[in-house]
């Protein structure tokens, strides 16, 4: 009973690795399609989550027809602001962030969410902070470090690791080194906007999860609203009518993976994690995705490490991990209280968990 426990609380653990491993391959396969084949990431967005609702919606029908709770209008309203900061702008920012930049700053900024995750979790009271106790004072660094690395990352580029010389052989001209800095920004101002929609989904979607378990329900809706926004935004935005065009080859691989693995899986794991874990958990282990991207990116991009990523990278690490510490004495702390509680008063607890 003991090792069948273990493994069931290593689960979500090892749930949230796959995701950053799925979710690191989906920005450098999307990457590699943008930048070989000038495909539009508006219509990349629409097309994957187009064919994700084409894979997921039949089984609103299918499964869990008698015990789901029914849909009302305010429940549809709610996944349709799931849809908007979840896929619409959060998504499309990533792509439009990575366009300008690289999957390894994308992976970067990704480590952003955890500090606004846990700055709207204590303004909707999901989290408690007492700016009197050190461990609150102690989660407060954590985030503002955290947030501080988010700046160095994308107002500092830096020089290419592999090209760090005493002399440099080679001067690059300044208009261009301008243009590059700029577009780096740029990227870095979207990636920033994305995990502040990503933030206000995790916090969204564990306050619908408490009045309407289906989690199933939850992602086919939202995805279905998320390829409705993005049909009419990319009907505004893009122009171009070769854009919708689709060729048979990285661009098709890459919508395909997107659907299935981006959308489908990603989206329901998360929501299955969020319901068991929490919101701040599911953030945890963004740091794990840097590695992973700066690795993809080299290997398969041909991409150069900047000095600017790794230093931002690692300050932003070191704020995360700084509040998941003191969450972690947190409830350790919390434990300790409820474990001196009386026998008589504990049982309840018990019965109703």
């Amino acid at each position: 009973m003991e090792v069948k426990r273990y493994l069931l609380e290593c689960i979500p653990f090892a749930a949230m690795v796959i995701v950053e491993c799925l979710d690191v391959g989906l920005t450098t396969l999307s990457k590699e399609a943008m930048s070989t084949k000038g495909m539009n990431h508006f219509i990349f967005v629409l097309y994957s989550n187009a064919l994700a609702t084409f894979i997921l919606l039949p089984s609103y029908f299918l499964i869990n027809r008698t015990t789901r709770p029914p849909l009302s209008f305010s429940l549809l309203a709610k996944f349709f602001f799931l849809g908007l900061v979840g896929i619409t702008i959060m998504q499309n920012c990533v792509f439009t962030g990575i366009s300008y930049s690289s999957p390894t700053l994308g992976s970067a900024m990704s480590n952003l969410t955890p500090a606004i995750t846990f700055v709207l979790a204590v303004i909707f009271r999901m989290e408690k902070l007492d700016a009197g106790s050190s461990i609150s004072q102690i989660k407060i660094v954590g985030t503002v470090v955290s947030i501080s690395g988010a700046l160095i990352v994308t107002f500092y580029k830096g020089a290419p690791i592999s090209s760090i010389q005493t002399q440099p052989s080679t001067s690059q001209p300044f208009w261009s080194l301008l243009a590059e800095t700029s577009n780096w920004v740029i990227g870095g101002l979207f990636l920033a906007t994305a995990s502040l929609s990503l933030a206000i989904w995790n916090i969204a979607q564990a306050e619908i999860l408490r009045g309407y378990p289906s989690q199933l329900t939850i992602v086919a809706f939202y995805c279905l609203f998320g390829t409705i926004q993005c049909a009419l935004l990319s009907l505004i935005v893009v122009k171009d009518p070769n854009a919708w065009n689709l060729s048979l080859d990285i661009e098709l691989i890459a919508i395909i993976y997107s659907a299935i693995f981006g959308s489908a899986v990603t989206f329901s794991v998360l929501t299955w994690c969020i319901d068991r874990k929490g919101p701040v958990f599911v953030t945890m282990f963004k740091p794990v995705g840097i590695a992973i991207a700066a690795f993809m990116s080299v290997a398969f991009l041909g991409e150069t490490l900047h000095v600017g990523s790794v230093i931002g990278a690692l300050v932003i690490a070191i704020g995360f991990y700084t509040v998941m510490w003191a969450q972690s004495k947190e409830k350790n702390v919390k434990g300790l209280e409820v474990d001196r509680l009386p026998s008589s008063s504990s049982a309840p607890l018990l019965e109703s968990t």
